[in-house]
């Protein structure tokens, strides 16, 4: 006889029929019940007739073979082993097709009951009309009684209605709780069916010892309740009925309730619980996991796949495991249920194996079906779901802060240029140990080789795909809890201000989700960093930081103006650059040399305190082998201002920061571990380290001091604790208490103890001094009177008592040379007009642009050409050729700077260059407003190319060479202009002739890097070689935007390296300047005042020639660090770097007049007659007395003025042996040149921008 559900001995074991089946036997001396099942016997002690029975039973078990349903020794089953199966479904039958009756007889005697009532409608409310109006309120009254019954009734249904959809719908916490409980519980009865599908289809169970039917009874009490909530919130009760839902609970909830009585268990049709699959997604969004359309549809497709897979699998393992009805359950075959789970997905996949197969007529008749649709599904879900995988983001996690490591954000535009120039320089190894993590978000996902270069760094870089707009993206990148978020700019767009706009949204969306975060953003136009002032969260005094690129290109530019090869310098100085060691005696050793020095700050030992600036930096320079340039002083108020070589008058304090030029970080903690007590006898400086008396000197220091460290002076609290303090200084403050830690100090009596200090200790500066060196930073507005020895500020100066209070020479900060406004027409000079025009040591500027081109913003080249520490007359002219249309746009930013003047054309033109007198240029200049506008990045400097190539290429007649004969260089401060002698450069010729282009001087702005191979056809270069190691570049001739990429890295590391740039290149900006051009977009006029006019008192760089002068007995074989103590010891000058001939190494004279740039060379390196030295020099009060005397006395001072407007930049190439040796020689030479210039016609009036010389200089 067969086994009901499956055989014990079946391969299946363990599968839905593997249990062990009763066999009838007869027993010849007891007749007992043999139950193979539980591999035991139970005694008999029925009639005869049971036994009988039984032996009848087993004659024919050959022919029967009948199924005979397991029992348990505690459950008395039927003893012929009858099934039913057919009691569990027609339970589940009769509720389905029960309730479905009744709900279509209650519609259809509703609807007859409508159609019934309609009949007699119109009479009814005819009757009810003429009764209300005929009877006032006797038989109104029922009908109203009658009337808010119904309504009441209504009112009650309604309101139970309601509370059921309440209670399972999602809206509420507790709908949402019970959705999610009901699914939870869905899936814990599918549970149990799959371990229940190990037992037969049909057992005997003792409901009250089976634990797992416990708990599925458990369950299905709660689907019958909330399937009655359902009901009851169900509009359509017919669709209700109907549902996938409300089917499965048919169907497995009835049969639970049957088991208990009859104490048997049938599997049947539990499998449907796992269409509950379906709401997965649903739940999920529920929760709120799910956000996205993609993952909706993602989850959507997986649980409908799935639950389908289940579903179908539990109908195969039923029907095979129990037989057609039809065949007397003969056919069966024992399949676990996860064999025929096995057997749906090879069906699906059309594979078939044919290892397992159906074999009875209803499961054969099933799987054809099912291929149908499991085929169409699996063909068109499988690959959707494979693609909404693979596009899932691979970088859409979230960023795991370390402990104790830094990170910082980075976005905007991300490529790999970008990122590579970024990571160079911020990773280079010459910073300390950059314990920071860089984080990359941006909205596109990196290509190969950017992720490539991620990988390289993955140990301190990552990347997530995102927006910084979106502020689930910033919370992803943890951005609350970054220490910087750094926004990169497309220097290549084609419409900058589109670039600058989305930079500003993206600081503003970063500043709305965390306004306490520190921003640096570059922006490439200079008027859309007037936007950012509107942030109200922005604040430059906590670290937030605009790197305008045009702003910084056209001012290292406009320096290359005033002292050729300052462009190439200082983009080194702030570019990490490894040291490349050269091995012969090539001019790019010394260039590499002086490429790998780096601007540092660090705080100055306290062995300083007290001394001036030049004995400090001396000391620092031939001691401790640093080169110090500025510092940052604190005024009484504890404002800060960064001052550049402020002269002998300024007294180092406690605690003051240092800017130094050296090759290593670790080179510039020699200032702050000296000590002249343990190092003063020291003669090399790598032994300058950290000493025992240090901590020693440091706790011996005057109460008062420590007081002013710990004690903010406006609010009395602690620095750190100061709200009053940029964060910059409290930065200040935490790294001075890390080397000298502070004892504690109360913050409540830190103000009330400071004042009585103040009182009885002497102040650490004089009053006069206190005067002298109050001010903000860079603030003009808060009037810096730095008082020093300017005769215009001294008391009962005649030039004070003098000085036109009625006339505007100055801007109102006092910081550039200002004139009322003008219009374009007065300053546009004719070719013809040009021609006629004494146009000598001027500054040519050749601009491309037309109608349609983008603004570079030419006010950010002219305001350093027109600072006000340079007296009127040592202005250089400026001559603008280049397209009207363009310039007219420019215009009205450019119309309140004196000495500018405009020829329309084309630079192309060399008729307008010979106009202009190009080779009597002291600097030409080439820009491009059309660069950005072509695809081809080959082709993006093409213009500028070709007008270098083209000036290169001209040929000049030496007929009017004797005009640049007298082109002098600036005299230092407290220096006889009279005395050959004393004079540095006094007398020295510039050049005999300028007869080709090739030695005129240029500087040439490239947007590709690469395409400086094209700008000199004479240079070896490589293609392949990096910008800075060109001859162009470190000639100064060609300046590209790309170095400017490090400024961002720098800027992080210490924002007052951004802020000691600014003020060396910008000529004087400052951010109160930036908010009044903000506002007006043109600079205001004021008039001179003592505070103005002390903003004048700025140094200033300048070149130095050594072949004559002073210092000519240094120039031949003498040391660079003579020179540099010498300069700044009699002129406080400070020499940073030499501007000398490419070919001034070899031995054989060269006709080459090319120079390259050496930055901060050693104190032996030995010097050449024919060098220029770059140094910084003092405001020259008398400069401006003896030009305006000269002035008055001349006849020709409007001549000799233009003659003497290249002052700075005297790139020379003359011989020594040719200079004048006499007093004699030298004014007879004078006095040639003079007759010369009389035979020229002067400039002029209305086109010299100069109507008059001011009596100050």
């Amino acid at each position: 006889m067969a086994n009901g559900g499956g055989s014990g001995g079946s391969s299946g074991g363990g599968g839905g029929g593997g249990g062990s089946a009763l066999r009838m036997s007869s027993n010849i001396h007891a007749n007992h019940l043999s139950l193979d099942a539980s591999s035991s016997s139970s005694s008999s002690s029925s009639s005869s007739s049971s036994s009988s029975s039984s032996s009848s039973s087993s004659v024919h078990e050959p022919k029967m073979d009948a199924l005979i349903i397991p029992v348990t020794m505690e459950v008395p089953c039927d003893s012929r082993g009858q099934r039913m199966w057919w009691a569990f479904l027609a339970s589940s039958m009769v509720t389905f097709f029960g309730g479905l009756f009744i709900i279509l007889l209650w519609r259809t005697l509703k609807y007859l009951w409508t159609v019934c009532c309609h009949c007699g409608g119109k009479t009814k409310e005819a009757q009810k009309i003429n009764n209300g109006s005929s009877q006032a309120d006797g038989t109104l009254k029922p009908v109203d009684e009658k009337e808010e019954a119904v309504a009441a009734e209504v009112g009650w249904m309604t309101s139970v209605k309601d509370w059921a959809g309440v209670m399972i719908s999602a809206q509420t916490l507790t709908g949402r709780v019970l959705v999610v409980l009901v699914f939870a519980l869905s899936i814990g009865a599918l549970v149990i069916y799959f371990i229940d599908s190990s037992n037969p289809i049909e057992s005997c169970q003792n409901f009250y010892k089976d634990f797992t039917l416990q708990i599925d009874m458990a369950f299905n009490v709660f689907f019958l309740l909330y399937f009655g909530l359902r009901f009851i919130a169900a509009n359509d009760k017919l669709w209700f009925w109907l549902e996938v839902n409300s089917v499965v609970d048919f169907f497995t909830v009835p049969p639970v309730f049957v088991s208990v009585y009859l104490n048997r268990s049938w599997l049947g049709l539990r499998f449907l619980r796992a269409l509950r699959l379906i709401q997965f997604s649903e739940i999920l969004q529920f929760l709120n996991i799910l956000k996205t359309s993609n993952s909706i549809k993602l989850v959507n497709l997986l649980s409908i796949f799935i639950s389908t897979w289940l579903t179908a699998a539990g109908f195969i393992h039923l029907v095979e495991n129990s037989g057609d009805p039809w065949e007397n359950f003969q056919n069966n075959q024992a399949l676990t249920y996860w064999e025929c789970v096995y057997l749906l997905m090879v069906t699906m996949s059309t594979v078939g194996y044919g290892d397992v197969y159906a074999k009875t007529t209803l499961g054969r008749l099933f799987m054809v079906f099912f291929i149908l649709g499991g085929l169409a599904m699996f063909a068109s879900y499988v690959p959707e779901i494979i693609e909404l995988i693979g596009n899932r983001k691979k970088y859409g996690g979230s960023y795991s802060a370390v402990s104790g490591r830094k990170h910082i954000v980075v976005c905007g535009h991300i490529t790999l240029e970008s990122v590579s120039n970024f990571l160079k320089d911020f990773l280079h190894k010459d910073r300390d140990d950059v314990n920071v993590e860089i984080v990359f978000l941006h909205n596109i996902s990196p290509n190969l080789e950017l992720e490539a270069l991620f990988k390289r760094h993955f140990t301190q870089v990552e990347f997530y795909q995102g927006s910084v707009l979106n502020p689930h993206d910033l919370a992803r990148v943890k951005i609350e809890s970054a220490d910087a978020c750094l926004i990169l700019a497309n220097k290549y767009c084609a419409d900058p201000d589109a670039e600058d706009a989305s930079n500003i949204m993206r600081v503003i969306s970063i500043k709305n989700y965390h306004p306490k975060i520190r921003i640096i953003t570059q922006m490439l136009q200079y008027h859309n960093k007037a936007h950012l002032l509107n942030i109200p969260s922005w604040n430059w005094k906590e670290g937030d930081d605009a790197i305008c690129l045009a702003e910084l290109k056209l001012g290292f530019i406009a320096q290359s103006c005033l002292a050729q090869g300052l462009s190439t310098m200082l983009a080194n100085l702030f570019s990490m650059r490894s040291f490349i060691k050269i091995e012969e005696d090539t001019w790019q050793k010394y260039y590499l040399e002086g490429v790998s020095n780096e601007m540092y700050t660090e705080y100055l030992s306290s062995a300083f305190v007290g001394l001036s600036f030049p004995t400090v930096c001396e000391l620092c320079f031939v001691k401790l082998k640093l080169l110090m340039i500025a510092i940052e002083y604190k005024s009484a108020n504890r404002e800060s201002r960064i001052l550049i070589n402020p002269g002998n008058h300024l007294k180092i304090q406690e605690g003051t920061l240092g800017f130094f030029i050296a090759s290593d970080a670790k080179e510039v903690k020699r200032a702050f571990f000296y000590c002249k007590a343990c190092h003063d006898d020291i003669t090399d400086p790598k032994r300058i380290k950290k000493c025992g008396c240090k901590r020693l000197i440091y706790s011996k220091m005057s109460i008062y001091k420590r007081m002013r460290r710990a004690c903010c002076f406006d609010c009395g609290r602690s620095e750190r604790d100061c709200s009053c303090m940029s964060g910059r200084v409290r930065g200040n403050v935490d790294t001075l208490e890390r080397a000298f830690p502070l004892s504690s100090v109360s913050v409540n009596d830190c103000s009330t103890t400071f004042r009585a200090f103040e009182d009885e200790q002497p102040s650490a500066l004089s009053p006069k001094k206190k005067q002298r060196n109050g001010g903000m930073r860079n603030s003009p507005s808060s009037s810096p009177k730095l008082m020093r020895h300017d005769p215009l500020l001294i008391p009962g100066n005649d030039q004070i008592d003098n000085m036109d209070s009625n006339v505007k020479k100055y801007d109102s900060t006092g910081m550039f040379h200002w004139c009322a406004p003008k219009e374009i027409e007065k300053v546009i000079l004719t070719r013809s007009e040009a021609a006629m025009t004494v146009l000598s040591g001027h500054v040519v500027v050749c601009i491309f642009g037309d109608v349609s081109s983008a603004l570079i913003g030419l006010r950010n080249l002219v305001m350093p050409l027109r600072a006000s520490n340079f007296h009127y007359h040592e202005l250089k002219h400026i001559v603008f050729v280049g397209s009207i249309e363009y310039l007219k746009r420019e215009w009205e930013t450019l119309h309140n700077f004196p000495k500018v003047s405009i020829l329309p054309g084309t630079p192309l033109s060399r008729a307008d260059l010979r106009a202009v007198n190009i080779n009597l240029c002291d600097m030409c200049v080439i820009l491009s407003a059309n660069q950005n506008n072509i695809d081809d990045t080959s082709l993006q400097d093409k213009e500028c190319i070709l007008a270098s190539l083209n000036i290169k290429s001209m040929q000049f007649d030496d007929s009017i060479g004797v005009l640049q004969a007298n082109s002098q260089g600036f005299t230092p401060p407290g220096m006889d202009r009279s005395s050959p002698d004393n004079s540095p450069v006094h007398g020295m010729l510039r050049q005999p002739s300028i007869t080709t282009g090739v030695n005129i001087p240029i500087i040439t702005e490239l947007v590709n890097d690469t395409n400086v191979q094209f700008l000199d056809q004479d240079d070896d270069d490589d293609p392949d070689t990096e910008l800075y190691l060109t001859q162009p570049f470190a000639c100064g001739t060609a300046f590209a935007v790309s170095v400017l990429d490090s400024l961002m890295s720098a800027t992080y590391f210490n924002d007052n390296i951004l802020t000691l740039i600014r003020t060396l290149v910008t000529g004087g900006a400052t951010p109160e300047l930036e908010a009044l051009i903000a506002e007006e977009n043109a600079l205001r006029g004021g008039y001179s005042t003592p505070q103005t006019l002390a903003n004048r008192d700025r140094c200033r760089v300048a070149q130095l020639a050594l072949l004559d002068g002073p210092f000519a007995d240094l120039g031949d074989g003498g040391c660079y660090g003579d020179l540099f103590c010498k300069a700044l010891k009699t002129y406080n000058m400070l020499c940073f770097g030499i501007y000398r001939l490419r070919d001034a190494h070899l031995s054989t004279p060269s006709q080459c007049t090319k120079r390259y740039v050496i930055t901060n060379p050693p104190y032996e390196f030995e010097l050449v007659p024919t060098d220029l030295i770059f140094c910084l020099m003092q405001f020259d009060h008398n400069a401006g007395q003896s030009r305006a005397s000269l002035s008055h006395s001349s006849h020709s001072s409007q001549s000799s003025s233009k003659k003497s407007s290249s002052v700075h930049s005297i790139p020379s190439t003359a011989n020594r042996q040719n200079r004048p040796k006499s007093r004699e020689s030298r004014d007879k030479q004078k006095k040639e040149n003079g007759l010369q210039m009389n035979r020229i016609m002067p400039i002029p009036e209305e086109h010299s921008n100069q109507a008059h010389e001011y009596p100050h200089g």
